[in-house]
């Protein structure tokens, strides 16, 4: 790994990056397009508004970065790590988050539009009141997680984990909620439709005919 390069300028479009420590860069406001992060590190970079269209993260560690005010549009963070990250106010556009990991992060309000979240670890994180109708969070571990009030209609939720998640308030009707464990988490107050109704019933060992 080369040294840390604080004073590196933003990357040119549909360059490759791997393996390089950029913490603490200053690229508040750039713009990336088709820009390749492979195992870099971004610890406590400046990120503020940053615009990225197209570009691959893969195995990042973004620890303590600021992201606020961002904008990613068909951008992809995978397996990449969020520690402490401040990504209020981002926007994720047709994003891929697979597998990355939020510990510490903070996240809301933010927007997430046609985005896939499937295998993230979002345990402990506060997503209250955002909007989630129609994302991708399969098998996303969601265990703690703050979802009071949030909008998760028409998201996909297969095998998600949801224990100890509050939910009050909170509305899935329409979600794919297939393989969840109805039995771990609490539906107090939380909008469902029908079948999801009747799945929760059927796994408190109700008799549904």
């Amino acid at each position: 790994m080369r040294g840390s390069r604080p004073h590196v300028g933003p990357p040119e479009p549909d360059s490759v990056w791997e393996d390089e420590d950029l913490a603490r860069v200053d690229w508040d406001g750039a713009v990336l397009e088709r820009v390749t992060f492979v195992d870099c590190r971004f610890d406590d970079a400046q990120l503020a508004e940053l615009v990225t269209r197209r570009c691959v993260f893969e195995r990042c560690v973004l620890t303590g970065v600021a992201l606020a005010g961002s904008s990613h549009d068909g951008t992809a963070f995978l397996s990449c790590r969020f520690d402490r990250a401040r990504l209020f106010d981002v926007r994720w556009t047709g994003c891929k988050l697979t597998g990355s990991q939020f510990p510490g992060a903070t996240m809301r309000p933010m927007t997430s539009v046609d985005s896939d979240w499937s295998y993230a670890s979002l345990r402990g994180a506060d997503l209250s009141g955002v909007d989630l109708s129609g994302q991708k969070l399969r098998e996303a571990d969601l265990t703690d997680a703050d979802l009071t009030g949030a909008d998760l209609t028409r998201a996909d939720l297969r095998h998600a984990r949801l224990q100890t998640t509050r939910l009050r308030g909170a509305d899935l009707r329409g979600a794919d909620t297939d393989g969840v464990n109805w039995r771990g988490f609490d539906l107090t107050g939380v909008r469902v439709d029908v079948l999801q109704a009747v799945s929760f019933a059927r796994a408190h060992g109700a008799l549904v005919d």
